[in-house]
């Protein structure tokens, strides 16, 4: 801790970025293959439920697990984050949720595919928050904004990825052989341990014993319940999306597997490029004005994107929707590790983001109970224009720090 003052803020621009290509490398293909795992479970729901005898809301009972026990990864690799590194916890991490994604696919029943997707989801909580302290105190502070969007990104990269694995494999094999692929991110682990660096800024602030730890955290107890607040929200807006939406396909529009795994696909594209660009932007305009702007935005597309009377309004619509929500998605990394003080940093954005998670765990579930009783296409626009108006109400109310150089 004394080295914290012998270090000028003029020494950071040059200290914090050494090896950050790798760190963000890294974190965006952790968060890659966490997401890819996530939604192979969406992809293959209602081929899943088949098999188990169980109805869609059932399976989606398994998404909201995996969902709410992401605070309790979070939680865990977090606190491990900023008291021993970020580097150690990111490769435990990554370890731990391939071993329960090939697991999942070896399941006999339903009740053992709950409990391993509940394990997954610890693992799945916790990569994000330790990824995202690391690569962005590796950024630099004039280009955080775009890494930012292009380390979110990887969520929708994930979801690609899921979508094109369904598209070849699923036919041929059924959704078994899917989940052993998604095994593969224990190999990063070893990326992480030779080519990535500590982080620099972990180095300089990090906390002598587990107490003083616990006393920095509770000291930010406000910034807590806000950042989970805004997380809540933007969970609720991803999630409310994307979750159900090959089941839109599949229940309202007749779609194949093959023509599901394809839209998504390509709306996906637009996510990888509207996370980039809003990113950008933020780094002109500030964090929360972009956020604001992609969730107004997105609101303007959900009767194309809902209720379309044609596949190519279907096609735009999807396009259009996913370039918005993930712009505003691909503020946030940069946007809350900004605001969390540096001493917590490996801990408090990510326990507050799984927090959120917690909190939008059921709109899946909630999204399926109510397009039993009209369509998903009402359901999933109710819920959108609900949260996407809330999530920008909530972004505009707090503060951002923007460009703040971390370590200083």
């Amino acid at each position: 801790m004394a080295s914290i003052d012998v270090i000028t803020p003029s020494s950071l621009p040059d200290a914090a970025p050494r090896g950050h290509r790798a760190a963000v490398f890294a974190s965006f293909l952790g968060w890659t293959l966490d997401a890819f795992d996530f939604f192979l479970v969406v992809f293959a729901l209602t081929a899943i439920a088949k098999e188990f005898h169980r109805t869609d809301a059932e399976m989606a009972l398994t998404i909201t697990v995996t969902l709410a026990l992401r605070p309790v990864g979070a939680f865990i690799f977090g606190l491990m984050a900023d008291r021993y590194g970020r580097k150690l916890p990111l490769m435990i991490d990554l370890v731990f949720f391939s071993i329960m994604e090939v697991l999942s696919g070896l399941a006999p029943n339903y009740a053992t595919f709950f409990i391993l997707r509940a394990l997954f989801g610890i693992g799945m909580g916790g990569e994000w928050g330790v990824g995202a302290s690391l690569a962005m105190e590796k950024a630099p502070a004039r280009q955080r904004g775009v890494l930012s969007g292009f380390l979110q990104e990887g969520y929708a990269t994930g979801y690609l990825l899921a979508a094109v694995c369904y598209f070849f494999v699923f036919p041929r094999w059924g959704w078994r052989p899917m989940f052993f692929i998604g095994g593969l991110p224990a190999l990063l682990a070893l990326f992480v341990r030779y080519r990535v660096h500590e982080s620099e800024v972990w180095q300089r602030t990090r906390h002598k014993d587990w107490s003083s730890l616990g006393r920095g955290i509770l000291s930010h107890w406000k910034l807590f319940l806000y950042l989970t607040l805004l997380m809540a929200g933007m969970n609720f807006v991803s999630h409310g999306t994307q979750d159900m939406y090959p089941t839109f396909l599949q229940r309202d529009w007749g779609f194949s597997p093959q023509k599901r795994a394809a839209l998504t696909a390509f709306s996906m594209i637009g996510a990888i490029i509207g996370g980039v660009s809003f990113g950008y932007l933020s780094d002109r305009i500030g964090r929360r004005r972009s956020i604001v702007l992609a969730l107004v935005l997105a609101s303007a597309m959900i009767p194309l994107w809902a209720f379309s009377p044609s596949i190519i309004g279907l096609v735009i619509g999807a396009f259009g929707m996913q370039f918005m929500v993930q712009g505003a998605w691909g503020v946030i990394p940069a946007h809350i590790t900004e605001l969390s003080p540096d001493s917590v940093r490996g801990f408090l954005p990510g326990f507050a983001y799984q927090c959120g998670v917690l909190i939008a765990s059921s709109v899946g579930y909630l999204e399926a109970l109510f397009a039993a009783r009209t369509s998903y296409a009402y359901s999933m626009a109710i819920v959108a224009l609900t949260v996407f108006s809330a999530a920008a109400i909530i972004a505009w109310a707090g503060r951002e720090r923007h460009g703040v150089e971390f370590g200083a």
